[in-house]
Protein backbone atom coordinates (compact mmCIF):
# COMPACT_ATOMS: atom_id res chain seq x y z
CA UNK A 1 0.00 0.00 0.00
CA UNK A 2 1.33 3.47 -0.90
CA UNK A 3 1.80 5.28 2.44
CA UNK A 4 1.36 8.70 0.83
CA UNK A 5 -2.22 7.82 -0.07
CA UNK A 6 -3.34 6.70 3.38
CA UNK A 7 -6.59 8.30 4.54
CA UNK A 8 -5.72 11.07 7.06
CA UNK A 9 -8.68 10.11 9.25
CA UNK A 10 -7.27 6.60 9.73
CA UNK A 11 -6.57 5.79 13.40
CA UNK A 12 -2.99 5.33 14.54
CA UNK A 13 -1.64 1.81 14.24
CA UNK A 14 1.30 0.15 16.02
CA UNK A 15 3.86 1.72 13.67
CA UNK A 16 2.41 5.18 14.31
CA UNK A 17 2.54 4.60 18.07
CA UNK A 18 6.18 3.44 17.91
CA UNK A 19 7.08 6.43 15.73
CA UNK A 20 5.41 8.82 18.18
CA UNK A 21 7.27 7.23 21.10
CA UNK A 22 10.60 7.69 19.31
CA UNK A 23 9.76 11.33 18.57
CA UNK A 24 8.78 11.93 22.18
CA UNK A 25 12.20 10.67 23.21
CA UNK A 26 14.00 12.78 20.59
CA UNK A 27 11.99 15.00 18.22
CA UNK A 28 15.19 15.93 16.37
CA UNK A 29 15.90 12.36 15.25
CA UNK A 30 16.47 12.14 11.50
CA UNK A 31 13.90 10.33 9.38
CA UNK A 32 16.62 7.95 8.22
CA UNK A 33 17.49 6.95 11.79
CA UNK A 34 13.80 6.68 12.72
CA UNK A 35 13.29 4.39 9.72
CA UNK A 36 16.21 2.17 10.80
CA UNK A 37 14.89 1.93 14.35
CA UNK A 38 11.41 1.06 13.07
CA UNK A 39 12.63 -1.32 10.35
CA UNK A 40 10.82 0.53 7.54
CA UNK A 41 11.77 2.68 4.55
CA UNK A 42 12.58 6.36 5.11
CA UNK A 43 9.77 7.30 2.70
CA UNK A 44 7.35 5.40 4.95
CA UNK A 45 8.45 7.49 7.95
CA UNK A 46 8.11 10.71 5.92
CA UNK A 47 4.60 9.73 4.80
CA UNK A 48 3.58 8.70 8.33
CA UNK A 49 4.85 11.98 9.78
CA UNK A 50 2.97 13.97 7.15
CA UNK A 51 -0.24 12.07 7.91
CA UNK A 52 0.17 12.37 11.69
CA UNK A 53 0.71 16.12 11.32
CA UNK A 54 -2.19 16.52 8.86
CA UNK A 55 -4.67 14.70 11.09
CA UNK A 56 -3.61 16.58 14.21
CA UNK A 57 -2.00 13.69 16.12
CA UNK A 58 1.30 15.60 15.99
CA UNK A 59 0.78 19.33 16.42
CA UNK A 60 4.34 20.52 16.89
CA UNK A 61 7.86 19.87 18.00
CA UNK A 62 9.44 21.51 21.01
CA UNK A 63 12.56 21.86 23.10
CA UNK A 64 12.29 20.80 26.75
CA UNK A 65 14.48 22.48 29.31
CA UNK A 66 16.92 20.34 31.22
CA UNK A 67 16.94 20.02 34.99
CA UNK A 68 19.36 22.90 35.54
CA UNK A 69 17.39 25.39 33.44
CA UNK A 70 13.99 24.24 34.71
CA UNK A 71 15.30 24.35 38.27
CA UNK A 72 16.08 28.05 37.93
CA UNK A 73 12.43 28.95 37.50
CA UNK A 74 9.33 28.84 39.66
CA UNK A 75 6.07 27.22 38.57
CA UNK A 76 2.58 27.70 39.92
CA UNK A 77 -0.86 26.30 39.26
CA UNK A 78 -3.39 29.12 39.28
CA UNK A 79 -7.14 28.62 39.58
CA UNK A 80 -9.00 31.49 37.90
CA UNK A 81 -12.66 32.43 38.36
CA UNK A 82 -14.17 34.76 35.77
CA UNK A 83 -17.41 36.66 35.48
CA UNK A 84 -20.08 35.26 33.17
CA UNK A 85 -19.43 35.94 29.47
CA UNK A 86 -15.89 37.19 30.14
CA UNK A 87 -14.15 33.89 29.40
CA UNK A 88 -13.25 34.53 25.76
CA UNK A 89 -11.57 37.88 26.48
CA UNK A 90 -9.82 36.56 29.60
CA UNK A 91 -8.42 33.59 27.64
CA UNK A 92 -7.23 35.95 24.90
CA UNK A 93 -5.38 38.13 27.45
CA UNK A 94 -3.90 35.13 29.28
CA UNK A 95 -2.61 33.70 26.00
CA UNK A 96 -0.51 36.86 25.56
CA UNK A 97 1.54 36.03 28.68
CA UNK A 98 4.77 34.27 27.62
CA UNK A 99 5.03 32.63 31.05
CA UNK A 100 1.72 30.80 30.54
CA UNK A 101 2.55 27.15 29.84
CA UNK A 102 -0.93 25.63 29.89
CA UNK A 103 -4.49 26.84 30.28
CA UNK A 104 -7.43 24.50 30.75
CA UNK A 105 -11.10 25.15 31.31
CA UNK A 106 -12.12 23.00 34.26
CA UNK A 107 -15.14 21.97 36.25
CA UNK A 108 -15.38 22.67 39.95
CA UNK A 109 -14.40 25.68 42.00
CA UNK A 110 -12.59 27.53 39.18
CA UNK A 111 -13.37 28.25 35.55
CA UNK A 112 -9.76 27.88 34.37
CA UNK A 113 -6.55 26.32 35.64
CA UNK A 114 -3.31 27.87 34.43
CA UNK A 115 0.25 26.62 34.73
CA UNK A 116 2.74 29.48 34.89
CA UNK A 117 6.54 29.38 34.81
CA UNK A 118 8.43 32.51 35.85
CA UNK A 119 12.11 33.25 36.27
CA UNK A 120 11.71 34.46 39.85
CA UNK A 121 9.13 34.61 42.61
CA UNK A 122 9.03 38.37 42.08
CA UNK A 123 8.04 37.84 38.43
CA UNK A 124 5.43 35.27 39.51
CA UNK A 125 4.01 37.80 41.96
CA UNK A 126 3.81 40.41 39.17
CA UNK A 127 2.13 37.87 36.86
CA UNK A 128 -0.50 37.09 39.48
CA UNK A 129 -1.17 40.83 39.81
CA UNK A 130 -1.45 41.13 36.00
CA UNK A 131 -3.91 38.25 35.89
CA UNK A 132 -5.96 39.71 38.73
CA UNK A 133 -6.15 43.04 36.87
CA UNK A 134 -7.64 41.49 33.71
CA UNK A 135 -11.24 42.69 33.23
CA UNK A 136 -13.54 39.80 34.03
CA UNK A 137 -11.22 37.98 36.45
CA UNK A 138 -13.04 37.74 39.76
CA UNK A 139 -10.45 35.84 41.77
CA UNK A 140 -7.38 33.66 41.58
CA UNK A 141 -5.90 31.01 43.83
CA UNK A 142 -2.30 29.97 43.29
CA UNK A 143 -0.23 27.02 44.42
CA UNK A 144 3.52 27.15 43.87
CA UNK A 145 5.14 23.91 42.70
CA UNK A 146 7.71 22.81 45.26
CA UNK A 147 8.91 19.65 43.50
CA UNK A 148 7.91 17.78 40.37
CA UNK A 149 7.44 14.12 41.35
CA UNK A 150 6.32 12.65 38.00
CA UNK A 151 6.58 14.37 34.62
CA UNK A 152 5.18 12.55 31.59
CA UNK A 153 4.65 15.74 29.62
CA UNK A 154 6.43 15.76 26.27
Amino acid sequence: MDESRVNTSQPADELDRRLILLLQANARESTALLARKLGVARTTVVARLARLEANGRIVGYTARLGGDEAGRSVQAFVGITVSPKAGREVVKRLAELPELRQLASVSGEFDYMALLRADTTARLDALLDEIGDIDGVLRTNSSVVLALRVDRQT
